[in-house]
């Protein structure tokens, strides 16, 4: 079994070798990836989708695209804690001095929408680096955006939840796996599944290990579909509420090796 991996800092390299142009090394980083298997996704349909942005940081090729997030109310938006790390940002988010949020446009070359820039953070403080698990920050955004743009999130007990429930996983990530990634937004079709299919995968020692309390495992059995390097933070999204964000995995799209996400019912109601 390959290392798991969080899906946002493998793709630092990446994102930026893919800003620079040809000399980089987007084709063997892993960068956070758009999805894969998927297909190509309205805003319109999925206004809360929004990219986390910082051309300083990423160049200005994808408009600085580097995570994804969620909009749960007009001045809120949860992403990864992964994704705010020094490791990928550089240094700390207030160091970025044009960290913002991209909402309400689906391709990241278009017009429109609004780009906001992120007044405060807030990273889980139990979140553990070394294990994943706790993996949810909140931003908070200096203009609010439509009541309209923001999900209901799930709480524990939800129907959404249950194992075989169809989602939708949202991204502008890696498409294939090998640093090909999307201009526009796209969505793939999985499945929750047993925390039993993430535990087989994901049972430790040499990399981090699935924990159902703070994790949600989804994913295709027959594989294909998946989240990759560049979705971190995004929405994985069933029966119209927010269950999850993308966190881990290792690979991508491998039937045998399932996404991990927060599971956002069980971190959302200890500090909100």
């Amino acid at each position: 079994m390959r290392r798991p991996i969080t899906r946002a800092l493998t793709g630092v390299l990446g994102l930026i070798a893919a800003a620079a142009g040809p000399l980089g090394t987007a084709g063997t980083a892993h960068a956070d990836s758009v999805v894969v298997g998927g297909q190509p996704a309205g805003i319109t349909e999925s206004p809360w989708v929004v990219a986390l942005s910082s051309r300083d940081r990423f160049g200005g090729t994808r408009a600085g695209q580097f995570c994804g997030g969620v909009v749960v109310a007009p001045t809120k938006v949860l992403t990864a804690a992964h994704c705010l790390g020094r490791e990928v940002l550089g240094g700390t988010p207030g160091q970025l001095s044009d960290f913002s949020v991209i909402a309400g446009r689906t391709s990241l070359r278009g017009h429109g929408g609004r780009e906001v820039r992120v007044a405060d953070t807030w990273v889980n403080p139990d979140y553990d680096p070394s294990t994943n698990s706790g993996d949810l920050a909140v931003l908070t955004l200096a203009r609010a955006l439509p009541e309209s743009y923001a999900i209901e999130p799930a709480r524990p007990g939800d129907a959404a939840l249950a194992e075989g429930t169809a989602a939708n996983v949202y991204g502008w990530g890696d498409t294939t796996g090998n640093g090909t990634y999307a201009m526009s937004l796209r969505s793939a079709r999985v499945r929750v599944l047993p925390d039993t299919a993430c535990e087989r995968a994901y049972p430790g020692g040499d990399g981090a290990a699935y924990r159902g309390d703070t994790m949600l495992c989804a994913g295709d059995p027959r594989g294909g579909h998946d989240a990759c390097q560049g979705d971190s933070g995004g929405p994985l999204v069933a029966r119209g509420r927010l269950i999850g964000l993308v966190s881990w995995g290792s690979g991508c799209g491998q039937a045998e090796n399932p996404g991990v996400y927060t599971r956002v019912s069980a971190l959302l109601p200890r500090h909100f």
